[in-house]
């Protein structure tokens, strides 16, 4: 399994008072399949999300990625991990507005010590249909131009999941299409773990299983 949830629980403090986010919920993800996780808004599915990369950690229960359980990690190597197994795709792009179109995807592949990352980045930014944009910065890009910077720069390490939080939130429904028609062929092309969030039923739709949230809990939808 690449993913594998064990009754994982998340509560915070809300002036004074416990709220639990997320109940003690368990599933587990195979190696290539492609899962969405709907739900409405506060439903949990962005606090599942940051669990599942490591970048929070849960009350109780674990996160095992690939056979690494989070939870006995430390920051920095949660942050290793990350660069070797996880590519992410945010719904506000997350690209670093200092840097190059090209400099955003070479970033993950320098900091993983992989080799020839120039060459990797233009490749990448090709086959998203961005080689005429290689030296632009983020506010030169339109938001599709910038999600597929951000599609380039999460599978350019060659990850084994995919992370993607509501890709097509910040873009007009015909540039969403063609995003999700990217991130679907280019995933189907790798063999690449599709973890998604998203709003949108049609686009949960395409996934191979497809997950309920609602008050923390999840379950399947069949």
């Amino acid at each position: 399994m690449v993913v594998e949830v064990r009754e994982l629980a998340k509560r915070v403090d809300n002036a004074g008072e416990p709220l639990t986010i997320l109940h003690e919920i368990s599933f587990a993800v195979a190696a290539g399949e492609t899962v969405a996780i709907v739900g409405a808004s506060g439903s949990g599915k962005s606090t599942l999300l940051g669990l599942l990369a490591g970048l929070d950690l849960p009350s109780s229960g674990s996160v095992v990625l690939a056979g690494e359980r989070l939870g006995v990690l430390d920051e920095d190597a949660r942050a290793v991990l990350r660069g070797r197994l996880l590519g992410f795709v945010f719904q506000n792009f997350q690209l670093l507005p200092s840097l190059t179109a090209i400099e955003n995807v070479m970033l993950p592949l320098e900091l993983a010590g992989l080799p020839k990352a120039r060459a990797e980045a233009e490749y990448w930014l090709q086959r998203v249909g961005l080689a005429q944009r290689l030296k632009h910065y983020p506010k030169h890009l339109s938001g599709g131009e910038q999600q597929r910077v951000a599609l380039a720069r999460a599978f350019a390490p060659g990850p084994q999941l995919v992370l993607a939080d509501e890709p097509t939130g910040n873009l007009d429904a015909a540039t969403g299409h063609q995003v999700i028609e990217l991130m679907f062929a280019i995933n189907a092309e790798r063999g690449t773990t599709l973890i998604l969030v998203t709003h949108d039923e049609e686009i949960a739709a395409r996934c191979g299983r497809r997950m309920r949230m609602h008050a923390g809990q999840i379950e399947e939808i069949t």
